[in-house]
């Protein structure tokens, strides 16, 4: 089989112009960035406000194996198997991020004949979203030192200033630095950090807000520092936010691109899961409902972390519920979670593939707790048996779940025909729609029902570090917002090697962070990192560019 970038380039791409047509998207409403990308104007949501929204489709996973499971790749094939079937529809997914495209991950524009495209151009540098939140981010940052350098007449701490510097890439180094050092000309000396651009707050309020204007506002609540005092000291006590959202202006609009099979993709946003919210904007999915009959959208990593954040949060402040839930499932993950190892996923083991199949019924009672109804996309990989696939859909079955072999990474949409149908079935069944908790309920109430509703702990252990933030958000005011858990996304619990169906361990919160500007609270648990490291052999060392600008070994 052709490799992904292969087959990108294989493809009849459309001019991004008839894409749009199809949309009932006018030229003067694009602003195009070449033939086959655009962004979507702001006259577009003013047009589409009054019109009656489309069904949403929440495409989600078990707990993934380090390479991932097919969930854009199924994502992306259900919007193409949509489309075969008859029905008007529009996918909505997060931009990728460049440390895992270099690292080891890969990129985030689907696989096989079900992709994104011009892939290249997404997975690199697109549309310069990622750029515009780094520079927004670090602008403040820059601000925020400055002002330490030219008297600090806020008083500021330099010792409990929380706001880092971010950059797109994986950098381990960078975790934990000095800087001001040097002399007095060079600042103030003072430790700092960097996280990766995708898990910043900045990234999160670009996905959150709903509007220029209630970006600027969300950006103007960023807690970055506490005085000698004390007391916080936002963003907007800089008069930051303006020149912030001036760097935001046009990142804060959606991007138009098309699937190998000419389907509209809206790409916006791209926060991960495992220590951010992990969904694309909800400016991309409140639109996306205005302009299809048929929205599919994605969460990141497994349901206990995108799913449940999805719910929790952006449903919260988008105002939008899914209508059903497609639960990617895969005989390599399920064996991964019943024991065999990394090397042997590509060996039929049966006694393994049974023993993990328990984390799928996991997140198939996790998902059905918030009243929406669920199918199950079983994605075939090229190594699975029918066996394998056989016991898969047997779990199913006697759990009178609806299930689907799904095969677009092979056969594009028409490899996801049967998932559509399903999908589509689903949504007309009736969905209570309920979140899992309510925001005003106390901080550690709120974690301890995610913590055993969600992962199945038996009891919650806070550093006291987590205890003192506690009692900090709280004398600001801020409890009263959802919580965003940062964890690992490789089991249900805190700990990559808990794999399966863990119950009753503790989950271990290190830390408490507030984020008034995106509006939710990050839990810290385990040993979860905001700014990832490479690996060993990154993706990286099989990547180059030849004379005429043709890249290889991207995928």
């Amino acid at each position: 089989m052709p490799t992904d970038i292969e087959i990108a380039r294989g493809c009849k791409l459309q001019p991004i112009t008839e894409i749009a047509s199809r949309l009932d998207i006018l030229p003067e409403e694009l602003e195009q960035y070449g033939r086959y990308k655009a962004k979507l104007s702001e006259s577009l949501f003013i047009k589409t406000a009054n019109r009656p929204n489309g069904k949403l489709i929440l495409v989600t996973a078990v707990n993934p194996t380090p390479a991932g499971e097919g969930k854009t790749t199924t994502t992306v094939g259900l919007g193409m198997g949509l489309n075969r079937i008859g029905k008007h529809a529009i996918i909505a997914l997060r931009e990728p991020s460049l440390g895992p495209v270099f690292g080891v991950k890969g990129g985030a524009a689907g696989g096989g004949y079900s992709q994104v495209v011009p892939m290249e151009d997404i997975n690199l540098h697109f549309t310069g979203d990622l750029h515009a939140v780094t520079a927004a981010n670090n602008l403040l940052c820059a601000m925020l030192d400055n002002h330490l350098q030219q008297g600090n007449a806020l008083g500021i701490d330099p010792r409990r200033v929380l706001f880092p510097r971010v950059m797109d890439m994986n950098d381990r180094s960078l975790r934990h630095i000095n800087i001001g050092l040097g002399g007095k000309i060079n600042g103030v000396p003072r430790e700092d950090s960097f996280q990766i651009t995708v898990a910043s707050e900045v990234m999160a309020i670009l996905c959150l807000a709903k509007s220029l204007t209630d970006l600027k506002e969300r950006l103007g609540d960023i807690l970055i520092a506490y005085n000698y005092s004390g007391g916080p000291v936002y963003a907007r006590d800089f008069m930051a936010q303006g020149a912030m959202a001036a760097l935001l202006r046009d990142a804060v609009k959606p991007n138009l691109v098309q699937t190998l099979e000419n389907t509209p993709a809206l790409m916006h946003g791209g926060p991960f899961a495992n220590i951010a919210h992990g969904c694309n904007s909800i400016r991309a999915t409140a639109l996306a409902l205005k302009l299809a009959d048929y929205t599919v959208t994605e969460a990141g990593f497994g349901s206990d972390l995108g799913a449940e954040k999805f719910m929790d949060i952006k449903c919260l402040y988008g105002g939008f519920a899914p209508d059903a839930v497609v639960l990617v499932a895969t005989a390599r993950a399920l064996k991964y979670n019943g024991g065999a190892p990394k090397t042997g996923l590509s060996t039929e083991n049966l006694p393994a593939l049974k023993s993990g199949l328990c984390n799928l019924g996991a997140h198939i009672e996790n998902l059905q707790s918030f009243g929406v109804p669920v199918v199950v996309a079983i994605n075939e990989f090229a190594a699975d048996t029918k066996a394998e696939l056989d016991e898969v859909a047997g779990y199913c079955k006697n759990l009178g779940v609806d299930f689907a072999l799904s095969g677009a990474f092979a056969k594009g949409g028409e490899g996801a025909i049967d998932l559509a149908a399903k999908a589509v079935a689903a949504c007309e069944k009736p969905s209570y729609f309920t979140r899992l908790y309510e925001p005003s309920l106390p901080i550690r109430d709120k974690i301890e029902t995610i913590a055993a509703k969600v992962y199945g702990a038996g009891a919650v252990a806070y550093s006291p570090a987590a205890n003192k933030s506690i009692r900090e958000i709280e004398k600001l005011g801020k409890a009263n917002l959802p919580i965003c858990m940062a964890k690992t996304q490789y089991s249900l619990s805190d700990s990559p090697a808990l794999l399966g169906r863990p119950k009753g361990f503790t989950l271990n919160v290190g830390d408490v962070a507030l984020r008034a500007g995106a509006g939710f609270l990050v839990v810290m648990t385990g040993d979860v990192m905001t700014m990832p490291g490479l690996p060993k052999t990154p993706s990286a060392c099989m990547m180059d560019v030849d004379e005429y600008g043709n890249i290889t070994g991207l995928f």
